[in-house]
């Protein structure tokens, strides 16, 4: 009932305060995470700024890209794709988007790529649960006629509800299904990497399997329209790289790099160090001597008489 009252207009208000309280929970538990490998938290924002900026921008792209109908066309005003406040986001854009805007925030601040993307990843998941919570205000994003008691009922007058049906067609809430997915992959993760011990990238990886195999099944009965590529549409495409990626970054990671992280900043890169050094590879070098402490000569001078 309190659905039936709310106007489209607040509706996207509400939409948008999902997607912040999202992004300010996931910052809160990245830099929580952060800390305790000895980042200080302030660096999260940093790279945040870069982060939402482009990811944003890419999720709309994307968005767009696998919906060109409702911009392009007979009737369609293209300049439509740029308002962006109207709705319309993709969640594989702004994954695309952000992870390059985690890499030019980690180039610019210092930490190393792999330790904030792990460190990021079981807020991510929370993130994208606010989200779909944003669709529920929405009415938006929902899936095929169920008989279940957990059925959603969505008013006829939405532009979304197929035609033909009976005004009291249940329909499976596909949002409400990913919210419950990706809280329980937040939690799996948080319990995997409780000791953060899961390093070089292999928490991600673990977040993108996760993710693609829950999307792959819920993007398979929801209604909204999307390109097919192969009779496939093109999300469970990409929920199918999701889950191809991390297996691919799991195992090169866990080859190349057996042990732990020998820092969370990039080689030379910590707080106060010159840089210089450009290689994940230590070595122990003696430290400077003073004229005082000289190495004795190789052939020492006979005994004064």
């Amino acid at each position: 009932m309190f659905l039936r009252i709310v106007g489209p207009t607040w509706g996207i208000q509400t939409y948008a305060l999902c997607i912040l309280a999202g992004i300010v929970v996931a910052t809160l538990l990245t830099g929580w995470r952060l800390r305790q490998r000895g980042v200080e938290a302030g660096y999260v924002v940093d790279i945040a700024v870069w982060a939402v900026l482009l990811g944003i921008i890419a999720a709309r792209i994307f968005h767009v890209a696998t919906h060109p109908d409702d911009y392009f066309g007979p009737g369609r005003d293209p300049m439509t794709a740029l308002y962006i406040w109207e709705g319309g986001i993709a969640i594989f854009g702004a994954l695309i988007g952000g992870a390059l805007g985690v890499w030019l925030g980690c180039r610019q601040t210092g930490v190393r790529f792999t330790t904030f993307a792990d460190a990021l990843a079981p807020g991510l998941l929370l993130a994208q649960a606010f989200g779909r919570l944003g669709n529920w205000f929405n009415h938006e994003l929902f899936g095929q006629p169920t008989g279940l008691p957990w059925g959603l009922e969505i008013e006829a007058s939405n532009p979304a509800f197929p035609v033909g049906l009976p005004a009291d067609t249940l329909f499976h809430p596909t949002f409400a299904y990913e919210i419950v997915w990706n809280v329980l992959g937040a939690a799996v993760l948080l319990w995997l990497d409780r000791k953060r011990d899961v390093q070089w990238g292999r928490l991600v990886a673990l977040y993108l399997v996760w993710y693609g195999l829950g999307r792959s099944v819920f993007e398979t009965i929801r209604l909204d329209p999307s390109e097919l590529f192969l009779g496939i549409r093109t999300n469970v495409w990409m929920a199918f790289l999701a889950i191809a990626l991390g297996v691919v970054v799991w195992i090169v990671q866990t080859r190349r790099h057996p042990g732990l992280e020998p820092s969370p900043w990039q080689p030379g890169r910590e707080p106060g160090a010159e840089e210089g050094v450009d290689s994940d590879v230590y070595t122990e070098l003696p430290e400077s001597r003073t004229q005082d402490d000289a190495e004795p000569a190789a052939h020492p001078a006979a005994a004064t008489r």
